[in-house]
């Protein structure tokens, strides 16, 4: 299986280490190809180097790691490629607030998740994964042990779940799943499952992060 990572920042940078120290093939590509290159060389055999779309037609799986607005643009200029493809939507629908803080970009219960599924072609099985976690504590909480940290998901679709816990597994975090995608914004920033919400900084478990989810009924 290839995964593509599209976006080498500090989320989709991460997801790619991990991914490969799990034995993942990833296909790398970002805005300047010479940060997708460079990130490539460093993760070695596993990793490679593609334009945006090239990566995306080679892999079966691809993660979005860009901001929002970013992603709406991969999706308009590369829709047809996305089709029958497993999407992973990381993003979180925030800003900096000028104030050291951060605030949504999107209004009061409209998810980034719901979204970015409706620009996907109706083919496309997506899940909203590896998001739940700020890029601090993604990076540091792979393969924690005792007790593997959490990174929760949610999708309608059984396919993008199973790919879900499986490449979660893979990067090192034991997957849980919040719901379906009107669930979506509960593991978005400020959600009652995000790192940056609800769980007040805490990187939870798996015996944790199944009692909040039960805490709150899934949205129908």
């Amino acid at each position: 299986m290839t995964t593509a990572i599209i976006g080498t920042g500090n989320i989709g940078g991460q997801v790619a280490r991990h991914l490969v120290s799990g034995g993942e093939r990833v296909v790398l590509a970002a805005r300047d190809e010479s940060h997708a290159a460079a990130l490539a060389d460093e993760l070695g055999p596993l990793a490679r180097a593609a334009p945006v779309r090239q990566a995306i037609e080679e892999a079966d799986t691809v993660v979005l790691a860009v901001w929002l607005d970013t992603t709406k643009e991969l999706i308009a200029q590369n829709g047809d490629v996305l089709r029958d493809k497993v999407v992973v939507d990381p993003s979180n629908p925030i800003k900096a607030d000028g104030k050291g803080g951060m605030a949504r970009t999107l209004p009061d219960g409209e998810s980034a998740g719901s979204v970015v599924a409706g620009l996907l072609p109706e083919d496309a099985h997506f899940v909203k994964a590896f998001g739940s976690l700020g890029a601090e504590a993604l990076a540091s909480s792979s393969n924690r042990q005792p007790r593997r940290a959490v990174l929760f998901y949610a999708t309608d679709d059984d396919r993008a779940a199973a790919t879900a816990e499986r490449i979660i597994a893979t990067a090192g975090f034991d997957p849980v799943k919040a719901g379906g995608l009107n669930d979506a914004i509960r593991i978005e920033v400020f959600g009652d499952l995000h790192q940056f919400g609800g769980l007040n900084g805490s990187v939870i478990d798996s015996d944790e992060a199944r009692a909040a989810v039960a805490a709150v009924p899934a949205t129908a």
